[in-house]
């Protein structure tokens, strides 16, 4: 049985009051924190092959950020750029890690979070023994009720954003209920290390206006005294999935209860391969109509929102923002990390659940996943269909930027990269 070493810790981000919290339209601050918020790191070794993977409690970070933490990484480290994947949360109850809708990012917490991101590998790689004898252990769980299809058709033809939604027709676009989940154990059988993935959007604390992971990672952090190890999640495609109607308390308990039924079903799995591969690709800023661009938002927001006036305005601004770059080229991040028979793609920004589920269904290898917020974010991701039907997701700002077209690219790059791997690796 082909084993591996790994080691994982945390490193907790800590947060002041006058930090604008990043998620919403308008800012606002915390009045108390709930959970911790945190950078957290496994690093998984075989035969001189090793890799990181880092989840941090953020709304989403910028290659700016990134590509820094990840170029000390290898150089106080020794894991290579290639092997480094960092994705944010979305948790939209922390400081904003970046700048969009009506505020710009906290500069001082981006810095904690670096310096978090290091923190969290230095003790991981600090703890970790040469030539250990963990296993890695999976099972594909499922989690179909907390998140549902939130761009729903309403009778007057728009796509729901925010306000009442009694008019539903129907929802637009399939979601995604796959909960794999990976565990690293040692040789005694103790809980080293446990990462779990799903597609929802990370909103939802326990106490209104708090600073908190969101559901996601208290349940990750709770889970850690329940089971024990290190729990890290890592976001799904869920740039178009939501939950609509359960309490957090309610999302925390089924997914627990799911991640631990996982868990406990979970069987060995050989590693015969660890491989890492990550590279650039080209996008382009979208071009814009101003005039189509205020009717789509206006229309919306004076029929449904409150405070329609202010929301319309902060999408007025950011699209005055934008439009010196409308043609830009700009250069992000894919990366595929192989682990024995599953695949992580990591992609830069909220991709759409259907483009997620197509990259799964033309992926050469089995258990793929994906990785949302992973290692850049260039906002919304959305398929060719929604952006025929419009809605906030589409709406050009600093959260939806790229130009129509992007997600399909991904899509094909993506399997061109699975594709040229599968072909490379052992049989």
């Amino acid at each position: 049985m082909k084993k591996v070493t790994v080691s994982a810790a945390s490193a907790e981000i800590k947060v002041d009051k006058s930090m604008v919290i990043g998620g919403g339209i308008h800012p606002w601050f915390a009045r108390e924190q709930e959970g911790k918020i945190r950078a957290s790191t496994v690093i998984v070794e075989k035969d001189d092959v090793k890799i990181s993977i880092t989840s941090c409690d953020v709304l989403a970070l910028t290659r700016d950020i990134l590509d820094d933490a990840a170029r000390k990484i290898e150089v106080e480290f020794g894991i290579p750029l290639n092997n480094i994947l960092i994705a944010a949360t979305h948790t939209h109850h922390a400081p904003t890690t970046v700048s969009v809708h009506g505020y710009k990012r906290e500069e001082e917490f981006c810095k904690r979070v670096k310096d978090a991101i290091l923190a969290s590998v230095e003790r991981a790689e600090e703890n970790l023994v040469k030539n250990g004898e963990d296993n890695m252990y999976f099972w594909l769980g499922i989690e179909s009720t907390i998140g549902q299809n939130s761009r729903l058709l309403l009778s007057d033809g728009t796509i729901y954003w925010v306000g009442p939604r009694d008019d539903a027709l129907r929802p637009t676009g399939p979601v995604d209920p796959e909960l794999p989940v990976i565990a690293f154990k040692g040789k005694e059988g103790n809980l080293k290390a446990l990462i779990f993935n799903h597609s929802t959007h990370n909103i939802g604390s326990r106490k209104p206006f708090s600073c908190s992971p969101g559901f996601y990672g208290l349940a990750a952090q709770e889970l850690e005294g329940e089971v024990g190890g290190t729990v890290i999640f890592l976001p799904g495609a869920f740039g178009s999935t939501h939950n609509l109607t359960l309490s957090t308390d309610e999302m925390i308990h089924r997914l627990k209860s799911a991640i631990k039924e996982a868990l406990s079903l979970a069987r060995l799995m050989e590693v015969q391969d660890i491989i890492s591969v990550k590279q650039e690709f080209d996008y382009q800023i979208r071009r814009f109509n101003e005039e189509e661009e205020d009717i789509a938002v206006s229309q919306y927001c004076m029929k449904r929102a409150n405070n329609p006036e202010a929301i319309i305005e902060v999408f007025r601004k950011m699209r005055r923002d934008l439009s010196k770059f409308q043609g830009e080229k700009r250069r992000s991040w894919l990366q595929v990390m192989l682990l024995g028979d599953i695949v992580l793609i990591g992609v830069p920004g909220e991709l759409f659940t259907k483009l997620g589920l197509l990259i799964k269904r033309l992926s050469p290898f089995r258990y793929t996943y994906v990785v949302s917020l992973a290692n850049d974010y260039i906002g919304y991701i959305p398929d060719d269909e929604a952006f025929k039907l419009g809605g906030y997701q589409t709406w050009t700002g600093f959260h939806s930027y790229v130009e129509r077209g992007t997600g399909e690219y991904i899509v094909e790059k993506s399997i061109e990269i699975l594709s040229s791997l599968r072909s490379s690796v052992r049989k």
